[in-house]
């Protein structure tokens, strides 16, 4: 014989009244919520699609939850402050920029002033001599296999270990087939000696005076035909950054270029009339 369940009088009434307090004590939950600004439906339909997101993702460990979108970052008082007083549709004449970038400074230390060039295609390269230097100090290394394959030997081991302690990499053409084991490391950061930028030659140490004194290469990004190059400090002034910046644009040429941005280390982006430059 089976168990017989033997219902209370007056229980099931006590369980209707049990849920209309529960139903009572959520709905005046979600009222508070509302009076204090929060916004029940919205994060009830958050709290679903979170849940429905993290079921539909294969589990990466234990415990593993993805989050659906990461902070946006927040930007200083004093930033927001500068990048009011630049109009974005306007392209400014380089005298009016170079007074502008000026009034934009917020960092405490020398910014280095740079230049975003959007140019009309990719590959474009070269080499440019600043009139008055970038304004940092250029580490300058020379592989000469001809006068000292030690040396060579040495920084090769140096390079494989991680140790990169140059800026300038100019290397004697009998010297390549040694750098050659570390191309793929010299490669990605652009310090590996090529013929056409001028850092394979067979006078190596006349190389090295004119990249210590302010030459400096460029070569648009490998998938966008985009450059970038810095010009020089804040603290060169006017006279010394417009020099720089004409001298820079002239080996790029203007028929190559698209656009100018003029910025420093913190500043917002200026945009260059091309005719001024």
């Amino acid at each position: 014989m089976g168990k017989i369940r033997v219902k209370t009088i007056g229980d099931e009434e006590q369980e209707q009244k049990d849920k209309l307090k529960a139903e009572k004590r959520a709905e005046a939950k979600k009222q508070a919520q509302k009076a204090a600004g929060v916004d029940v439906e919205e994060k009830e339909k958050t709290a679903e699609t979170e849940v429905a997101t993290s079921e539909s993702k294969p589990e990466k460990g234990k415990g593993y939850i993805k989050q659906a979108a990461s902070k946006k970052q927040k930007r200083s008082q004093k930033y927001l402050e500068v990048v009011a007083q630049v109009d974005k549709m306007k392209k400014y004449s380089l005298n009016d920029a170079l007074t502008l970038l000026e009034k934009l400074k917020i960092a405490k230390f020398d910014e280095t002033v740079e230049l975003h060039i959007n140019t009309l295609e990719k590959g474009i390269s070269g080499n440019v001599t600043l009139p008055h230097g970038t304004g940092k100090e250029v580490r300058v290394e020379i592989a000469n296999a001809t006068t000292d394959p030690k040396h060579v030997d040495d920084l090769v081991k140096a390079i494989e270990s991680g140790k990169i302690e140059f800026d300038v990499l100019i290397a004697t053409p009998d010297a390549m087939p040694k750098l050659a084991r570390v191309a793929r490391v010299l490669g990605p950061r652009g310090l590996m000696p090529n013929p056409k930028n001028g850092t394979v030659s067979p006078k190596p140490d006349e190389v090295a005076k004119k990249f210590a004194g302010g030459q400096i290469n460029f070569k648009t990004e490998a998938k966008f035909p985009l450059l970038h190059m810095s010009v020089g400090k804040v603290s060169f002034g006017d006279k010394k950054l417009a020099e720089n910046i004409k001298a820079a644009v002239a080996a790029i040429k203007s028929k190559n270029i698209k656009n100018v941005t003029l910025k420093s280390t913190m500043s917002p982006g200026i945009k260059l009339d091309s005719a001024t430059l």
